[in-house]
């Protein structure tokens, strides 16, 4: 016999909890979307001339003279 009528156990609030299951999936894929994009776009960033002379400069493989030279010709251009 069943005492329950059909309605079964958790009619009341099981409709709530796959609202908050479906909407706390969806959050988390839009997040992993949104992560994967920042990641790639650091990734793409090119270095400009200068920002290579001055790496260049701060590792020594360059002196201070030939820091003003280059700089004063990528500068001018």
């Amino acid at each position: 016999m069943h005492w329950d009528y059909g309605w079964g156990m958790g009619f009341g609030f099981g409709w709530i909890a796959m609202i908050i299951f479906w909407a706390l999936l969806i959050l988390g894929i839009v997040y992993l979307v949104k992560m994967i994009a920042v990641s790639s776009k650091k990734e793409d960033k090119q270095d400009t001339a200068i920002d290579i002379l001055k790496m260049r400069y701060a590792k020594g493989e360059i002196s201070k003279e030939e820091f003003g030279k280059i700089k004063d010709d990528l500068t001018r251009t």
